[in-house]
């Protein structure tokens, strides 16, 4: 269930609310009591990481792992397999 985030235009109260994506939003402020809530916007609160559909999917020849080609990206042309760790 996603938590949703709330401020009251009224008294710049600010809340949280684990709410089903289906339910209304929230509208009375519990700290003034006035019918002034409004939903704010914020960041998605999950990330998406690791092998998976959305990443190895749809692909094709080379680019199969995404996650994988930033290893070889972070080398330095200059390395000769020294000390560096590459």
């Amino acid at each position: 269930m996603p938590i949703y985030e709330y401020r009251c235009q009224a008294c710049d109260h600010e809340l949280e609310a684990m709410q089903k994506m289906s339910d209304e939003p929230l509208t009375e402020c519990p700290e003034c009591n006035q019918e002034s809530l409004k939903k704010l916007i914020s960041a998605a609160g999950f990330r998406l990481k690791g092998s998976g559909w959305y990443e190895t999917d749809f692909k094709s020849g080379t680019k199969k792992n995404v996650h994988d080609s930033g290893k070889s990206a972070g080398k330095s042309k200059s390395c000769s397999g020294g000390s560096c760790g590459c």
